[in-house]
């Protein structure tokens, strides 16, 4: 790309930060008040009250991890701006809707269609790589990272926020409304000079075809980066289900526990969120591999300890390093996806890296309320430590490429 050509990426650039932004606060914001509003929307049994917030919580990333490798290939066949428009007014409508439910089923209809749309992310993230100069890629998905990274750092606290001044249901109208206003500022201002190559096209798998990864010049290496976006998301929300009880034990059930508790949640995000562009930039200049390595390392370290200290602040503190250390991770893996992969198939890419990042969240949940009921809370961080670990080990010996650019 020329000179002349960057002011049209950088517009691309903020303008999709916008977009994934408030994406990234859609799926967020229901965290602070999901049981409560799901309690107004009919007579539940306690238990019966966790399992349908549970399942509001988890209809999304379940969709989202069945379709997003169709939105893939369909972007890379007519577009990526197409895509993320279409996207980005069906989750606006989505979100919309779910102010006006009035019962619980809706709300999960409502929640599975947002899943269904959840194209903004990935297809945001596949143009800015696509029309970004070489040299700048690292740095450009670096800045999109802080786009939805902040969003679901900042979508509970902002979605709590909105709830306590106005209302529950005026949270999503405004959320919707955002996401509109993103809709047009994608429609007018975002450049996409990608154009499909019908022959191409002709050759490329079916949408629904399972061996979608062959197209991909370095299948293992493609397979094996989406496997360690599960490992690192599954680490990330493996300890949201239980970390008001492990605050409130370190605390002896005194003091503002939830809010406390809230903070050690978003440290991690925070770290990214500062972060990411750092080590996009340095990956730009000693190669992304070595950062990816540096990253997973880094997290092993950091979180083998934290089941350990009986320290709120000691925890905080290695909540926040652990986020260092995953922001050296989730762009690094999605420049070398950007890198190794054909123009055709960028939204393809991302779009199974979003996917992966949805089964990341699902199975991390379940699995931090599962280890903590056998192990006590400890056992959640060294379990995540182990897994990465495991991880680290097999990327390293299954994908050579990585092995010899890292050492």
């Amino acid at each position: 790309m020329s000179d002349s050509g960057q002011p049209i990426w950088r517009r691309n650039l903020f303008v999709l930060w916008f977009a994934t932004f408030i994406a990234g606060t859609g799926f967020s914001e229901v965290i602070p008040f999901l049981s409560l509003y799901v309690s107004e929307l009919g007579k539940f049994s306690h238990g019966m009250l966790s399992m349908v917030s549970g399942l509001v919580y988890a209809a999304t990333f379940i969709v989202v991890a069945v379709t997003a490798p169709m939105w893939g290939r369909f972007a890379d066949r007519h577009g990526r701006k197409r895509l993320l428009l279409q996207t980005t007014i069906g989750s606006a409508v989505a979100i919309t809707l779910m102010g006006l439910v009035t019962n619980a089923w809706q709300l999960v209809a409502l929640r599975a269609a947002q899943g269904f749309f959840a194209g903004v992310i990935p297809n945001a993230t596949a143009l800015v790589a696509a029309e970004t100069p070489k040299k700048k890629e690292g740095y450009a998905l670096g800045i999109i990272t802080t786009g939805y990274v902040g969003g679901n750092l900042l979508g509970p606290i902002l979605g709590g926020f909105l709830a306590g001044i106005f209302s529950i249901r005026v949270t999503f109208f405004i959320t919707g409304g955002l996401l509109f206003l993103s809709f047009l500022l994608s429609l007018f201002m975002v450049k996409e000079t990608f154009k499909p190559d019908p022959s191409k096209i002709k050759k490329q798998p079916s949408l629904f075809d399972i061996h979608f990864l062959k197209e991909f010049p370095n299948p293992k290496l493609t397979a094996w980066l989406l496997v360690s976006t599960i490992i690192v998301q599954a680490g990330l929300y493996s300890i949201y289900p239980v970390i008001s009880l492990f605050v409130k034990e370190l605390m002896n059930n005194h003091g503002p526990v939830t809010v406390v508790a809230g903070i050690i949640s978003s440290l991690p995000g925070i770290a990214m969120f500062i972060s990411s562009p750092f080590w996009g930039r340095l990956g730009d200049r000693i190669g992304s591999n070595k950062i990816l390595i540096y990253g997973f390392i880094f997290s092993i370290i950091f979180y083998f300890p934290q089941g350990f200290f009986t320290s709120v602040i000691v925890l905080g503190i290695l909540r926040f390093l652990v986020g260092l250390s995953n922001a050296a991770i989730y762009p690094v893996i999605q420049t070398v996806l950007a890198k190794k992969t054909p123009a055709g198939s960028t939204g393809m890419v991302f779009s199974l890296n979003q996917a992966a990042q949805a089964i990341g969240a699902v199975v991390g949940s379940m699995m931090g309320g599962f280890i903590s009921n056998i192990f006590d809370y400890s056992g959640v961080f060294i379990f995540t430590a182990l897994l990465l670990l495991v991880n680290l080990i097999l990327l390293l010996w299954q994908v050579p490429s990585i092995r010899k650019d890292s050492f």
